[in-house]
Parts: structure tokens; sequence; C-alpha cells
């Protein structure tokens, strides 16, 4: 069996408190794009379960990796029969795009289906929690508004169907972990799910990712290219979950190819929404 499990960006990120287990509460929308990997899930033929990763370097050991978590975590309540793993990287890591989060979530859904299990989404939502913050949402890939870590989901009205969208991914990281020490957590000043109902020129302003502060301060040129999108006519720019891809969304794929140009040193992706 194969599927290509798909990013996401982060429309608005509010970083409303942080909780007594060290976690912070959030508001966020996440939103689908096809921007993929490619997964697939055989029966093993030697008996052994096994993980292969291709494209994009993975630095992690095989048994920490989304995937192969995922396929112990219904192990351990299913007795799965060994299989052979099989992923190719394209979402860059790092990013800000959710890519191995989509990866163990698309795993869950895959081997449920493989193996006929019968676990309902929401059962099996519950369970990527369990794997990451964003897992869950990836069961549902579909526009949510995201509450708690990120994990608690609700529909959420946002469309930019027929949009294209601009990812510009430089060579430098940002640590998760870092970003969030260096903000300070407040209650958000607007209602994100009624910005996100408004057309997407009216957005500028209104829809903030408050890690930009931050993370700009430190990287400069991540700003740089926020900027620039926005000065080739994007309706809208902003920065992807804790970065450090930014994003442009434009009314016209001409602009936006033409715009992805300009980036001669980063990955750059021209989507189709």
């Amino acid at each position: 069996m194969i599927t290509f499990p798909n990013a996401k960006i982060n429309l608005g990120l509010n970083i409303v408190e942080r909780r007594p287990d060290g976690y912070h509460n959030i508001e966020t929308v996440f939103y689908p794009i096809p921007l993929t990997d490619v997964l697939e899930i055989v029966p093993a033929t030697d008996g052994q379960v096994s993980l292969s990763c291709y494209g994009n370097e993975v630095n992690c050991p095989v048994e920490k990796n989304l995937v192969m978590r995922a396929y112990r975590l219904l192990q351990d309540s299913h007795r799965l029969p060994p299989v052979a793993i099989h992923l190719y990287k394209h979402i860059p890591d790092g990013a800000g795009l959710g890519g191995g989060s989509s990866d163990a979530a698309h795993a869950l859904v895959m081997l449920n289906r493989m193996f006929d299990l019968q676990i309902a989404d929401d059962d099996l939502a519950a369970m990527a929690a369990t794997l990451g913050a964003d897992c869950a949402f990836f069961i549902y890939n579909r526009p949510m508004m995201a509450t708690g870590i990120g994990d608690v989901l609700s529909p959420v009205d946002v469309d930019i169907h027929g949009k294209t969208l601009l990812l510009v991914k430089p060579p430098v990281g940002v640590d998760t972990r870092t970003a969030y020490s260096r903000v300070v957590p407040a209650p958000a000043t607007v209602n994100l799910s009624q910005v996100v109902a408004q057309p997407v020129e009216t957005w500028d302003g209104l829809l903030v990712n408050d890690f930009e502060p931050s993370v700009f301060a430190a990287l400069p040129q991540l700003w740089l290219i926020k900027a620039q999108l926005l000065d080739a006519g994007a309706q809208y720019a902003a920065m992807s979950g804790s970065g450090s891809t930014i994003f442009g969304i434009f009314d016209n794929d001409k602009l936006a190819e033409r715009a992805a140009d300009t980036f001669t040193d980063c990955a750059t992706f021209v989507l189709q929404l």
C-alpha cells in the first residue's frame, strides 16, 4: 500500500499560555497543502520489521522515527504482523511544515486499513496525539482550528482553494524548543476563526504568528523573505509554525513563479491550492 503524506501550514499561531507541564497552549489553524512525502508499507518477506528512508536525509535512529513509533504503537495493542516500510522524504525537515507528523499519522491510517483494525478516526487521532502535538490533525487532514498544545481540533471556516502558495525554505533551521523559550505567552487579541473566514487580502496585521518577532530577531533573513514575498505581490505572507519556512499566498500563479525565481539560495515550492 502506498500513500502520500502531505505537509501543512499554520494560518496564525497564538501562544496563549505556558502550562504547568512545561508545554504551551496555543491557537492556530492547520491547513493541509499538496507538498508530499511518499510512504509505502508492505508485508515483510523476512519476518522482520524494517524502515528504509530515501530522499532528504533523515538524521534519526530507526526506532525513534515517528513512522516506526506509529507502527509500534499499533503493534502493542493489535499484534500487527511484521512489515517493511519505505519512506521517501521530500518535505523539508525542521521547517514548520509537519512532515514527520504527517508521515506518522498516515502510517496509522494505512496500517488501520491494511489490517482491517476498524479503529475510528477519533480514536486514531487520540493515538496520534501521543506521538506529537500536530499528528492528530493529519488523521482528519482538513482545515482545523487547533487549541490545547495543538491536539484539540475543531472544524474551521477557511477556504483558500484556487490560490497559489509559494513556500520558501532557507538553508537555516529553527529549534522549536528554543523558539518557545523566547516567546512571552499572552491571550490572543483577535478571534482567529473569525479572521480566517475573511478574504485573504484582509489578513495582514490581524493574522499573526507569535514566533515571528523573536525568530526574526535571531534570523533577520527570514524577515527579509517575508518582506520580499509581500513586495512580490503576495496577498498574505507569514512564517509557518516555528519556522523556518516562510509562505506567501498569491492570487496569480505567474506572480508566485516569478517570486520563486528570486530566492536562488533557498528551496522553493509553488503549489496550487
